[in-house]
């Protein structure tokens, strides 16, 4: 049997924490940034973990489960 290769697009996407956990970065922060507010700037630059209802489908992609 061939190795199993892992999405392109997850790898680099998402990054597994220390914990096991997965990280993602938030969309809507390349273009238009005039009309969103600095608060909501400053929130979509941080790092957030990925849903647990996501987590199997993400884990699948990059072959960890």
């Amino acid at each position: 049997m061939p190795k199993m290769k892992t999405k392109s697009s997850a790898k680099k996407r998402f990054k597994v924490t220390g914990t096991g956990k997965i990280k993602r970065k938030h969309a809507f922060k390349s273009h238009i940034l005039t009309k969103k507010s600095k608060k909501r700037k400053l929130a979509l630059t941080h790092d957030t973990v990925v849903h647990k209802s996501d987590e199997n489908n993400v884990k699948l992609m990059l072959r960890i489960k």
